[in-house]
């Protein structure tokens, strides 16, 4: 069956490339660090000795965190620009090395190369540019019809029946997951494509991840959701895990921290999974040339 001949494809070739997933942890850390750093510094001269950070190490304390003064004033302040500029680095980043991760990506045969790397990822990072603001826009304007518009609607403090938001929200979130699974998957499409073509041509890719998406639909979308379902039983275990951790010694802080980071490389390589997968199928699906796949968009 091809869904599975594609997923299997698409986990040797994502372990294959694990040095463009370390490429990718890397600097998703140092990102992290910008905000992480000055936030640190904030709560070191805030805190002091005090024994608020004794109180911290068994949770979050509300009653502490309510009591902080200028010291929740400065940290507030560090967060929201700190994470605005971590989400505007990290979109720019994001589309420059998924063009090299696709790009080691569309072939099971050859060897990884950190210069072939970057390379690519300078060569497509404008058309993933482009690809990755389109796809984001929509899955934000989704939300909004899905989620924001009809819970606007019921979530009122004079709906005398308390389940039915409840009922809104599982239905919107459930909808918005289904059809937000297909605009990945025409993202995907688009980025192996635009790969196998050394112009960049960012609006014929949509175009080809529309047209494949659609045309390959019954392939393509039950693939996107075990590989989604895959993925989310992932986060909820990291979720457990993380959560139930709590270091009460130097040593406690500095394993989370070594196990968080590992916990974020297999989430990159479920991440590269999905793009192999992807790959792998519309090759699968597509075994004519580049050059007169295009022809047939």
């Amino acid at each position: 069956m091809k869904i599975f001949k594609a997923l299997g494809s698409g986990c040797h070739r994502s372990l294959k490339v694990w040095k463009g997933i370390l490429i990718f942890w890397f600097i998703s850390l140092s990102l992290v660090s910008l905000v992480a750093f000055p936030m640190k510094g904030i709560m070191k001269t805030g805190f002091g000795q005090s024994a608020i950070t004794g109180k911290l190490l068994n949770g979050i304390d509300v009653e502490v965190l309510s009591d902080l003064g200028a010291v929740y004033k400065s940290l507030t302040h560090s967060f929201s620009a700190g994470l605005l500029l971590l989400l505007l680095l990290w979109l720019l980043i994001n589309a420059f090395l998924t063009g090299g991760l696709f790009n080691s990506l569309k072939s099971n045969d050859e060897k990884f190369s950190a210069g072939e790397f970057f390379r690519a990822s300078a060569r497509y990072f404008l058309p993933f540019m482009v690809i990755t603001l389109i796809i984001s826009a929509i899955l934000i304007l989704l939300a909004l019809i899905l989620i924001v518009i009809p819970m606007g609607g019921v979530a009122s403090p004079d709906n005398p029946n308390e389940s039915v938001p409840w009922l809104i929200l599982i239905i919107s979130v459930s909808l918005y997951i289904l059809i937000s699974q297909v605009f990945v998957l025409v993202a995907d499409y688009a980025r192996a494509w635009q790969v196998k073509n050394e112009k960049p041509a960012c609006f014929r890719a949509l175009g080809f991840g529309f047209s494949r998406s659609f045309r390959r639909f019954l392939s393509s979308f039950p693939m996107m959701l075990i590989i989604w379902l895959v993925q989310t039983m992932f986060v909820l275990l990291v979720l457990k895990v993380i959560g139930n951790w709590k270091p009460a010694s130097g040593f406690g802080v500095f394993g989370l921290f070594l196990l968080s980071q590992v916990l974020l490389y297999i989430r990159f390589l479920l991440k590269a999974w999905r793009y192999g997968s992807v790959t792998s199928l519309k090759e699968l699906n597509d075994p004519l040339p580049s050059s007169e796949a295009t022809v047939n968009i």
